[in-house]
């Protein structure tokens, strides 16, 4: 087997195989050349040193002499030379001066310190950042320009793909193609960035009231991408298509100029690293027998670049992450899963098969909670809290969940949802990442952590609900709940996607999927009389808006372009096209189309259909294309629910067993509340509830009600008790449901009745505390209002937990009534109470709501 050191190396001395060795001459031996023996064994350092070791520095003066030498009649590069060492000591010179003048300027003004001190902290710093940045950029740039020996030998830490996975292959000789085309490549990736990413960074920087942004020159340099390894698919692939991912390395010499305003900056050391998918389709009989590609990189590929210039200030920390995060979000809305590059290869492919989304399905997301996060505040006795948030990123697309503050178990109760698209779902990743916040908007928070789900794993189980142990952090878990959606062409699926939509309450989800292929439009009218308009076009459905490409000095414009909406209901909602002039920002024409009328099509789907604009002129079209999906669940394995075969519920039982467990004595007042918390078969309450139920059958039921959400948790039967409780100190009434979908426990407290009074001159002020147990922290308090001088107060008070099913099974919910008034007369303001197992499958499925007798006062454990 062979080894690193077995690489046969470049042989630059070629040595005879019979005959002495050549003899050097006279003058080579006195000048101390050493002379070279064949049999005299090279020296090789330790891999350690060779890392590690310096690049060997080069004398300028040397240099200099030898040019000198071969071109000894010029004399400009010396005259230059001297120019700008006289320019290097005024330049010094006065910058000495500047600093001499800002110090005699900060004690004239009787200035505080910190304004001196505050600038030359920020220089060393930036500084510091920038050497080590520069030291990594310049690592890269060694490793694109090296040999493959080289790069193993010198960074054996990083390499190349095909030696870590085996169904990778080399692939040099494409290296060495892109090594060959690459001078041609800067026409189109010039093309590429002024048409495509240009206006969307202008847009986003526009958004921070920073305009005028445009490219000046685009020189991507001579250094081509490089690619570590490839790999081709072969199973569970279309045979109308070929598939492959390229690990791309590129780390440019390019030059990049921009203008910002009146500022001019630039951009030097790009370099980019992530995977590439290439799609090859549809595979044609005529030459080249593909008919087109679509380029994408699986997820947010890792992207550096060097600012310098004028706008070399923002290359400090906090600023320079805004222009950085704007030009890696517009390089993913380009070619990061969901959007892709479409190349046409032949005329014979329709341009609809290339760029036209192609969604497989819907992945639901919902953040639960976290616990045990980093402390990243710092408080006045130390470290304090933090306040978290969550990122979502599948693929391209963002999601950020709302910022609980000072808190480091929190409850976000957040949900999105993230379309997932053909020819790259299996490879997606669900990305979570914790941060607390410290300004808002400001870049730079505190990270907490990160999570990661693999969407195949999703898509094979229906339903992934897990607590993940966050990576990159000392401690803290992450919960979520992920559920697999499939697209369907049957209108009969829409009821039951609108029913699941009214039973989760969570008004942001939909039920279908729309997408919208824009194709032209034909006859816009004219929105200067001196000149053609420059049209884009705006397509929304809801709050949703997409936005094409603006097409220069064209009334007839071919954007070509794909978009998807989620759509709450298909059947009221309508998809609005608005045509825009970018010169007058005038309209120029517009068309609204209910999205009800798809519903009865075939496939409920439109294929470049024109249709008459509006408020244009009287022969203007826009033609495009619509398809209509339904949302419907996936099928869900039996393995997903919460067994200890599986990871996902391993982590959370293991996070529930370690709560407290109830001692003997709560378990016996368990088994207590069984028998008497529920109302007894035999008694006339109970007769009269059944009696009630049955004779009204358009009463709606209890579960039923309350996941359409109306009058939520209000039907009770009965609604009054003739009985003081077991033990005389009143009943109180409670509905009590857990919704596994939402993962979320709501308990009501309607009324108590009958509680006692203790002294005739003095009536309680009832209020009602609850707990859950065994942990009774404060974060599960909830507290109701309190009512003044009553024995039988109304409530109607609904809370809410969020607690998982592994959690569920061991928790019970103490229920306290207490009155205000106890504390003032110096006895025990508990009026009564009881706790109630929330481990009974009724909870879970219907919910209960009945009368409780309320118990004496018991110790907490």
């Amino acid at each position: 087997m062979s080894t690193i050191e077995d690489i046969p190396e470049t042989q630059e001395v070629t040595t005879t195989t019979t005959g002495a060795a050549p003899q050097p001459t006279e003058t080579e031996t006195s000048a101390g050349t050493e002379v070279y023996d064949p049999n005299t064994p090279i020296p090789r350092p330790p891999l350690a040193e060779l890392s590690a070791r310096p690049p060997t520095p080069i004398d300028e003066s040397e240099m200099a002499a030898g040019s000198k030498e071969v071109n000894p009649e010029k004399t400009v590069a010396s005259t230059n030379s001297s120019s700008d060492g006289i320019f290097s000591i005024i330049y010094t010179v006065f910058k000495k001066v500047a600093i001499v003048g800002s110090i005699y300027l900060v004690g004239y003004m009787g200035w505080s310190v910190a304004w001196l001190i505050a600038p030359v902290i920020l220089s060393v710093a930036r500084d510091e950042l920038r050497k080590t940045t520069e030291h990594k950029r310049n690592i890269a740039k060694a490793s694109a320009m090296a040999s493959e020996k080289d790069v193993i030998m010198a960074r054996i830490d990083e390499l190349p793909a095909w030696v870590y996975f085996p169904d990778v292959e080399r692939c040099e000789w494409v290296n060495k193609i892109l090594k060959q085309v690459w001078p041609n490549a800067n026409h189109f990736a010039r093309t590429l960035v002024k048409e495509t990413i240009e206006p969307n960074v202008a847009l986003a920087l526009a958004n921070y009231k920073m305009n005028g942004f445009r490219f000046d020159r685009i020189i991507l340099g001579t250094i081509p991408p490089r690619i570590g390894g490839v790999k081709i698919y072969d199973k569970n692939v279309d045979r109308n298509e070929i598939i492959m991912d390229l690990d791309l390395f590129y780390a440019s010499d390019c030059d990049i100029n921009f203008y910002l305003g009146g500022m001019k900056g630039g951009i030097k050391d790009f370099q980019i690293h992530g995977w590439v998918r290439v799609v090859m389709k549809p595979l044609i009989r005529s030459m080249p027998l593909v008919g087109g590609l679509q380029i994408f990189f699986l997820n947010n590929p890792n992207i550096d670049f060097n600012l310098v210039g004028v706008i070399d200030f923002m290359d400090m920390p906090g600023l320079s992450d805004l222009l950085r995060r704007i030009i890696v979000e517009q390089i993913g809305a380009v070619m990061v899963l969901p959007n892709k590059l479409p190349i046409t290869l032949s005329n014979e492919v329709p341009a609809i098969s290339l760029k036209m989304p192609e969604p497989e399905g819907i992945l639901r997301i919902h953040v639960v909670e976290a616990k045990d996060l980093m402390k990243k505040d710092i408080g006045v006795l130390g470290k304090g809290k933090s306040d978290p948030y969550a990122v979502i990123n599948v693929g391209a697309q963002e999601f950020k969940t709302q910022i609980i503050e000072n808190n480091v178990n929190p409850k976000w109760d957040y949900w999105c949802e993230a379309p997932a698209f053909a020819d790259g779902t299996l490879d997606l990743k669900a990305v979570f990442h914790l941060w607390d916040s410290d300004i808002p908007g400001s870049p730079n928070d505190d990270f907490l952590g990160r999570a990661t789900i693999e969407i195949f794993n999703v898509i094979k189980r229906g339903i992934v609900d897990t607590w993940l142990t966050l990576e990159d952090a000392k401690h803290g878990l992450l919960h979520v709940r992920m559920q697999w959606y499939k697209l369907t062409a049957d209108p009969n699926d829409l009821q039951a996607a609108l029913l699941e939509t009214q039973q989760l309450r969570v008004t942001s989800m939909s039920t279908a999927l729309l997408t919208v292929f824009i194709d032209s439009a034909k006859n816009l009218k004219q929105a200067r009389t001196s000149s053609k308009p420059d049209p884009y076009l705006i397509a929304m459905v809801g709050k949703h808006k997409e936005q094409t490409a603006m097409i220069m000095r064209d009334d007839s414009p071919v954007w070509e372009q794909g978009f998807t909406f989620l759509v709450s209901n298909p059947e009221n909602e309508s998809l609005q096209i608005r045509i825009m002039d970018q010169k007058t920002n005038n309209e120029i024409g517009q068309y609204t189309y209910p999205l009800n009328l798809l519903l009865p099509k075939k496939n409920m789907e439109l294929v470049s259909q024109p249709f008459q604009l509006q408020k244009s002129g009287p022969e203007s079209k826009l033609i495009m294309s619509l398809s209509l999906r339904i949302l419907k669940p996936a099928e869900v394995l039996e393995e997903t629910e919460q067994t200890a075969s599986s990871p996902e519920s391993s982590i959370a039982l293991t996070r529930s067993s370690s709560l407290k467990t109830p001692t003997q004595e709560s378990a016996s007042n368990k088994d207590l509340q069984l028998q008497t918390s529920r109302i007894s078969i035999e008694s006339p309450i109970a007769e009269e509830q059944i009696i009630t139920m049955n004779s009204s059958p358009a009463a709606t039921p209890y579960s039923a009600a309350l996941e359409t959400g109306e009058a939520v948790l209000t039907h009770r039967m009965p609604d009054l008790t003739s009985s003081t409780g077991e033990y005389g100190l009143g009943r109180i009434q409670l509905s009590i449901r857990y919704s596994v979908q939402r993962q979320k426990l709501t308990v009501t407290v309607h009324k108590i009745m009958y509680l006692p009074l203790r002294d005739p001159s003095s009536i309680p002020d009832p209020y009602v505390k609850l707990y859950l147990l065994p942990a009774r922290n404060k974060e599960s308090k909830r507290k109701t209002m309190v009512i003044k001088d009553n024995c039988n107060p109304v409530y109607e008070a609904t809370f809410e937990y969020l607690i998982s099913t592994a959690e569920l099974a061991q928790t019970e919910l103490e229920v306290t009534v207490c009155s205000q008034k106890g504390f003032l007369y110096g006895g025990s303001p508990i009026m009564g109470m009881l706790k109630i197992p929330l481990n009974e499958p009724e909870i879970s499925s219907n919910g209960i709501n009945s009368w409780m007798d309320l118990q004496p006062e018991m110790k907490h454990d």
